[in-house]
């Protein structure tokens, strides 16, 4: 069985935040690039916390999906 942890990404005040749609994950960077890793981080940190036996379905087909919404600055 899949499992996919999915998260919603915001930028506010030049800090990226996601926040887990379907699991207690929240995690920030200051950029794209440190969310992304920190991110893996998080659902890691997560993911030691489950029972074993919820673990292995996600070792079995792990799978992340990051959906996330930029807004472009209106420039001058």
């Amino acid at each position: 069985m899949n499992k996919v942890i999915q998260f919603s990404i915001t930028q506010e005040d030049s800090v990226y935040t996601a926040s887990g749609i379907n699991a207690p994950i929240v995690t920030d960077g200051a950029t794209f690039e440190d969310l992304q890793k920190n991110i893996k981080e998080a659902v890691s940190l997560y993911l030691e916390e489950m029972q074993t036996s919820d673990v292995k379905e996600f070792i079995n087909t792990p799978a992340i999906i990051a959906n996330f919404d930029l807004t472009l600055q209106a420039y001058a």
